[in-house]
């Protein structure tokens, strides 16, 4: 009876730790609570920043901070008007690369 006990106990003891050790299926810490907005004015945007998919955040995120406010707004990173900003950025930043 004993050796029965043990046995079970084990066989218990590593399904605990089997279980503690398995990865968990939620959502990680992203900066942006929801998809964000749809749409800026190129002109108030003062910067641009996009994060890419990471272990600690499951989506691409993009966050806008505004020139007068200095506030920082999500983009949605599907919007095809977000995509054409961005496409905009990129073409203006590699002109000013090769020009130097």
């Amino acid at each position: 009876m004993n050796q029965t006990f043990a046995a079970l106990l084990c066989a218990l003891l590593l399904i605990v730790t089997g279980i503690q050790g398995a990865l968990t299926h939620r959502r990680g810490r992203c900066i942006c609570p929801g998809q964000g907005s749809d749409f800026v004015q190129p002109q108030s945007l003062e910067k641009m920043e996009v994060f890419p998919k990471s272990s600690s955040c499951d989506r691409v995120e993009i966050i806008a901070t505004l020139k007068s406010t200095g506030e920082q707004r999500c983009l949605n990173p599907n919007s095809p008007r977000v995509k054409k900003m961005l496409t905009r950025i990129m073409k203006k930043r590699s002109a000013k690369s090769t020009s130097k």
